[in-house]
């Protein structure tokens, strides 16, 4: 079992609101979870597919 160390993007607002936390300690794996819901579900992807994931977030394509 991987334990993630999860950080709150620098760009996530004061009190809360929609946020994401990412963990990236464990080789070829990224986590990501909720930071409103941190015992909540965990969404791992692998380096290429996290990659590829954050492109479509970036071009607004997802």
């Amino acid at each position: 079992m991987c334990v993630f160390q999860f950080s709150k993007s620098s760009y996530s607002a004061p009190g809360g609101g929609e946020c994401v936390e990412v963990a990236i300690n464990v080789p070829t794996v990224v986590a990501v979870r909720d930071s409103k819901n941190t015992s909540g579900p965990v969404l791992q992807f692998g380096d290429r597919e996290w990659l590829v994931f954050r492109s479509a977030v970036i071009d607004g394509k997802i």
